[in-house]
């Protein structure tokens, strides 16, 4: 039996946690707020919930094998998943709008032919099989094994883009924009698939054309809702934890990882406080932990592929609304940006962007709201970074921000203004950056460093490692970091 130091309580870290409990070690989680979950934050206030973090879980077999791996009783006997149909709607610059069923690629394909024209449909839906390509190529390295040694493999762009002819000689796509042009050749098309890369902290303009894998995990695993917020499927994370024997500290912040023998030997808190273990899992970024360099010569390293520099952050308003929730709502609501490329090249360049992409969700779950005669509704918008470009705790700017995503959401939700109670503001001060997902081409650029690194004994878990940022992602780390601690060098990936 090892000891086991996981630093921080986030997501990862926490898979990580519970599946090297039930492989027989000793496991304690040191957390330096008050509370787990990492970004599957919770506000509440008069009687109103929302989450501050994911809204929506894709992939949900990711962590219907947590817990199948770490006890008897299942994901849905632990959180009530509820599949979002439609699962979005999409407002369109000029008034279109779509709603798209769930896990439905004929219903997709036939709502897009409907809403936006003849060939609209046929084309998304070819689109969609491309994508179906490039995720059977890349979905063992990206997801479900340790970023391999000669990682350089990887990139090469598994997308299989048809050649076209371009200005008298042939090309294939190369990034999303690139596709959207080429490939959808219609601007509402273009708007929704830029959509999705912009909302996962991608510039569209330079991501790969393997971003495609992103619209296509979600419309064919599906969208879905766990009842009473997404909070509660970190409680239900926590949890399994606890019965698996983790044991938690909070309050404690990490400031070095112990070093002894060339290896790590577990961690010291604020105060001096050193609790020593055979192996450390950094949930949290752990280059400013260690006393030398982590990375090997040819390692990737953190944030590569972040073309413009710094990572890009999440904008939310919180409205808490007067009145019922109608019948007919949508949960996810989408109102795109008139101008995409003007979007992401303020987002990507230190600078607000006039009209942002704003996601509307408004969750049908009485626990959200302090009852029938009021509604939850929660807005949000990829920002630029929290830093010297743009400061985010000026009050005057966050206020501005909110007004323009209000005004925004007013396209999709009637009388918005009129019903509005109160609202409260999050921003990348609050909630740090926002990691992509890992994609293969683009040289390289768009993976994440290593689970395992140059010290030995040292794990990283969570978005700023491979295989990246988002819900399902980080429950994949955690499942690579157990995988590799309990089986070793033999190791070759989650089964």
């Amino acid at each position: 039996m090892a000891r086991i130091a996981v630093i921080g309580a986030g997501m990862g870290a926490m898979a990580a946690a519970a599946r090297l409990a039930v492989a027989g070690h000793r496991v304690t989680v040191y957390e330096r707020s008050a509370s787990y979950g990492g970004s599957m934050g919770r506000f509440e206030r008069d009687g109103f919930v929302f989450d501050t973090g994911p809204g929506l879980l894709h992939l949900p077999a990711v962590w219907r094998d947590l817990f199948v791996k770490t006890g008897k009783e299942p994901l849905e006997q632990c959180v009530r998943l509820v599949q979002v149909d439609p699962s979005s709607r999409h407002v369109f610059a000029d008034g279109t709008e779509v709603s798209l069923p769930n896990a439905s690629r004929a219903g997709i394909v036939t709502a897009l032919e409907s809403a936006l024209g003849a060939g609209a449909g046929e084309r998304w839906g070819e689109f969609l099989g491309r994508a179906r390509d490039a995720w059977d190529r890349s979905r063992r390295p990206l997801l479900e094994e340790p970023l391999w040694a000669d990682w350089g493999v990887l990139g090469r762009d598994p997308y299989p883009a048809p050649r076209r002819r371009r200005l008298l000689r042939p090309r294939q796509a190369s990034t999303v924009c690139e596709v959207a042009a080429w490939e959808l050749a219609e601007p509402r098309l273009a708007a929704l698939l830029e959509g999705y890369a912009l909302a996962y902290g991608l510039d569209p303009r330079h991501a790969p054309a393997s971003a495609a894998l992103l619209p296509y995990m979600e419309q064919t695993f599906g969208s879905w809702y766990v009842e009473g917020g997404m909070r509660e499927l970190a409680r239900a994370v926590y949890e399994r934890c606890l019965a698996r024997k983790v044991e938690f500290v909070f309050g404690a912040e990490v400031t070095r990882i112990v070093e002894k023998d060339g290896r790590a030997a577990g961690v010291e808190l604020a105060g001096g406080t050193v609790a020593e273990a055979d192996h450390v899992v950094a949930g949290a970024e752990a280059a400013d932990l260690v006393g030398h360099e982590l990375w090997r010569d040819g390692d990737v390293r953190p944030q590569q592929g972040v073309g413009s520099g710094q990572l890009p952050g999440r904008f939310t308003v919180l409205l808490a609304l007067r009145g019922a929730r109608p019948v007919s709502a949508v949960h996810r609501s989408v109102v795109h940006s008139p101008d995409a490329g003007a979007e992401a090249a303020a987002v990507f360049g230190g600078r607000t962007a006039e009209r942002p992409t704003v996601t509307v969700l408004r969750p049908d779950d009485r626990r959200t709201r302090p009852d029938e005669e009021h509604e939850a509704l929660t807005l949000s918008a990829t920002v630029t970074g929290h830093g010297s470009a743009v400061d985010w705790t000026d009050a005057s700017r966050r206020e501005g921000y909110a007004e323009l995503l209000i005004d925004a959401a007013s396209t999709a939700v009637a009388g918005i203004r009129e019903r509005l109670l109160w609202h409260e503001t999050l921003t990348p001060a609050e909630s740090g950056p926002l990691p992509a997902p890992a994609l293969a081409g683009g040289g390289g650029r768009y993976l994440h460093p290593a689970n395992s690194t140059r010290l030995p004994g040292l794990y990283l878990v969570g978005g700023h490692a491979h295989p990246g940022g988002g819900l399902a992602h980080v429950g994949m780390s955690g499942a690579l970091v157990a995988g590799l601690i309990v089986e070793g060098a033999d190791f070759r990936g989650s089964q």
